[in-house]
């Protein structure tokens, strides 16, 4: 290059899978073929007479003071949500875009970098294309990662992913979502790399692809079921101290969370053989275990690895390839603040 390249101090880049929120309905197993009329499952309040169970201060642990602590009960009202005593099965649906121009910028200011962007990003489709990616988007879409923590428990999980096309249903995909491996992205059957292989068209540009995605959990008549939970800054406007999230009063899980799930398909870090996926995020950010596990010293965070290869001809590994790829169908704001 005759001149040297600098990061554009603005680039942004929008996401390229657009989950929508995911809402609760109740019914029976047996009867899935008639779930478009299943009720939806509303929140209600809860008030509890709690202990307290909280780890004490040493000035705490006099055993007078500790009886005067338990004598003065931790009441609580919660947010709850669980299914009808004569329903046994929770119904999850939401619907995902997948959108082309991964990888090309909303908002760049540097034109020279623009364009070096864009001709590394075709470089990288012509040589590998997306279907590395999409197969493991799709392979998180068959085994039902999105359903957190109501998937843990259930007797029976079946996920249905149908495209939808002038509003009308497509073609459909149906999985055991129990029999997927939630490990081993890159061990998939032929379903799920033929759901991969429209995922990647839409990424693309080749097709227009709007996915319906439909889960049946069997749990239990009458048992707990567990949308996001809001997240309350002013903790003294709201008189719970758990409040979940709905939809028009119907209990719901966050677009975000969805998306977050979706996107769990992350083995090439350091320590994936004992790990697992986690989230594509610029530093392999793992919030529940408050560690990044893609370091800037050991060179292996999205931004070392996007300037080398942009603006220091160093080509990443083909797996840290398909990283920055995930980070930028992610989406996100990485400019040079400086």
């Amino acid at each position: 290059m005759s001149e040297k390249l600098n990061t554009a101090s603005v680039l942004a880049f929008e996401r390229k899978l657009d989950p929508s929120d995911a809402v609760f309905h109740a019914g029976n197993w047996d009867d899935r073929a008639n779930s478009a009329v299943w009720p939806p499952i509303r929140l209600r309040e809860k008030s509890v007479r709690g202990t307290i169970s909280n780890r004490l201060k040493i000035k705490e642990q006099d055993s007078s003071k500790l009886d005067a602590s338990i004598a003065n009960a931790n009441l609580q009202t919660v947010d709850v949500a669980t299914l009808p005593v004569e329903a046994d099965t929770l119904k999850v649906q939401f619907t995902l875009r997948v959108l082309a121009g991964a990888g090309t910028p909303s908002a760049c200011n540097g034109a020279a970098y623009r364009t070096r962007l864009l001709g590394v990003v075709n470089d990288y489709v012509v040589q590998h294309g997306f279907v590395e990616l999409a197969n493991r988007y799709a392979a998180n879409l068959a085994n039902g990662r999105f359903l957190w923590r109501n998937r843990m428990g259930a007797e029976s999980v079946q996920v249905e992913v149908t495209r939808l096309q002038n509003g009308q249903p497509g073609q459909v995909w149906s999985f055991n979502a129990l029999t997927q491996n939630l490990r081993a992205l890159n061990e998939l059957d032929e379903s799920v790399m033929t759901l991969g292989g429209l995922i990647a068209e839409g990424l693309t540009g080749r097709a227009h692809v709007l996915l319906q995605v439909t889960a049946y959990l069997r749990i239990g008549c009458g048992q707990e079921v567990f949308p996001s939970q809001e997240l309350i800054l002013d903790k003294n406007a709201s008189k719970k101290s758990r409040t979940l999230y709905h939809v028009q009063d119907v209990a719901a899980i966050h677009s975000q969370k969805i998306g977050n799930a979706l996107r769990t398909i992350d083995t090439w870090y350091d320590g994936a053989h004992e790990m697992g996926p986690i989230a594509v995020e610029p530093y392999g950010s793992v919030t529940t275990q408050g560690k990044a596990y893609r370091q800037p010293k050991q060179k292996q965070d999205f931004y070392t690895l996007l300037d080398d290869w942009l603006l220091k001809d160093r080509v990443p590994p083909v797996e840290q390839q398909h990283f920055v790829m995930a980070v930028l169908i992610r989406g996100g704001v990485f400019g040079d603040a400086s």
